[in-house]
């Protein structure tokens, strides 16, 4: 017996508009709402009332003042410049570390692939919070770690420039080094995604034309995992532009990232305005490079 007409509708076209809905309704209630609530707060006036912020009555609907305060206060454009640089140096570190461990997953045997895999994604097993505390206690003055570079440091130098411990606590490089161990695995796994479809009979293929292992790398295996290195960079980079708890408790207070000025307006200053301004600043940052690099490999698969 056929189907009521609109039942047939439902099975056919329903369930594929609530696969679709779904998603949707889960990025309008938790990303869209909450990011227009910040944007209002970002032109609001800072008040000393509960909530910190008022819009309209006495004060201007639109309050532009944070904003003109984040491009033109040193404080906030240093917090930027030093975010940009620790993450992307983080994310260039993490690809020159991760392309070669990317590749070598692709050209080993299937077992030792799974275990290796394995090893990759071990560390998210473990607490985030547990595994910075841990680099805390390798870079102290007294750690093994420590006394390990002291002692390479002191054999490589002349004896002038001896030291009693190698500065790693409370710099850039502490907060560096802290970000590209925790966001290692996030470039190797887009690599390995990358770098595993491509075909091996290609590589092959030049080889036999006469073309160097090196030149196979450069004219044929790196080309073809560009979309790999770029998912992996933009997964580096985004969240370690915004981290908050690596340069907090291994950084320089004195050169803080935005991610700590953004906690600092909201808890101590309690200017919320302020704070909120920041963080449409930081969003804008990075959604403008990934909806450029999605545009243009639009256009390229489209020219294809």
């Amino acid at each position: 017996m056929d189907k009521h007409p609109l039942r047939r509708w439902f099975d056919l076209k329903g369930w594929r508009a609530l696969l679709i809905g779904v998603p949707y309704l889960w990025l309008i209630l938790f990303f869209l709402l909450p990011f227009l609530i910040v944007v209002v707060m970002s032109v609001a006036t800072n008040t000393p009332t509960a909530p910190p912020f008022s819009i309209g009555g006495e004060h201007p609907w639109v309050n532009l003042g944070p904003f003109s305060r984040v491009f033109t206060d040193s404080l906030y454009l240093r917090a930027f410049m030093t975010s940009v640089l620790n993450a992307a140096l983080t994310a260039m570190l993490c690809l020159l570390i991760g392309y070669p461990m990317a590749l070598a997953l692709t050209r080993v045997s299937r077992g030792w692939r799974t275990i290796l895999l394995m090893l990759v994604i071990l560390p998210f097993w473990t607490s985030f919070l547990l595994r910075v505390y841990a680099w805390m206690g390798l870079m102290g003055k007294n750690s093994w770690f420590n006394g390990l570079l002291t002692d390479s440091w002191n054999f490589l130098v002349p004896l002038d420039w001896a030291v009693k411990s190698v500065p790693l606590m409370n710099t850039n490089f502490a907060v560096v080094l802290v970000m590209v161990y925790t966001y290692l695995p996030f470039m190797i796994l887009p690599l390995y995604a990358s770098l595993e479809r491509l075909d091996p009979t290609l590589d092959e293929a030049a080889m036999d034309l006469g073309s160097r292992p090196h030149q196979v790398f450069w004219d044929v295996t790196l080309p073809q995992s560009i979309p790999g290195i770029v998912a992996g960079g933009m997964l580096v980079f985004i969240p370690a532009a915004g981290e908050l708890v690596i340069p907090t408790l291994v950084g320089n207070a004195s050169q803080p990232m935005i991610g700590k000025i953004i906690q600092d307006e909201f808890g101590q200053a309690r200017d919320w305005p302020m704070a909120s301004a920041v963080a449409v600043a930081l969003l804008v940052l990075m959604v403008i490079p990934t909806m450029l690099y999605s545009h243009y490999q639009a256009r390229a698969e489209g020219s294809k």
